[in-house]
């Protein structure tokens, strides 16, 4: 099953941009499909190994700081080759 999910790591620390930045990269790393905008990050591949990735990713993530959010969004779906039609 193919997924679609929006992140956005938001440290609640001073030194923020460092940690948002190695965690972007990580991501470029990954097999998956990542598309990138100001607000968030978006990975798109097979569920499993996806969810896999991320839990693993965010642990570390998490491991590094003291306070820190993850929002995440998910769709049933591969979106990554959406377009508007409007």
């Amino acid at each position: 099953m193919q997924i679609s999910v929006e992140l956005t790591l938001t440290p609640l620390q001073n030194d923020y941009e460092d940690h948002i930045i190695r965690f972007i990269k990580k991501l470029r790393l990954s097999e998956f499909t990542i598309i990138e905008n100001p607000l968030s990050t978006q990975v798109y591949g097979e569920y499993d190994k996806v969810m896999l990735f991320l839990t693993q990713e965010i642990k570390k993530a998490f491991g590094d700081m003291d306070n820190v959010l993850v929002y995440m969004k998910m769709v049933k779906s591969n979106r990554s080759d959406y377009e508007p039609n409007f």
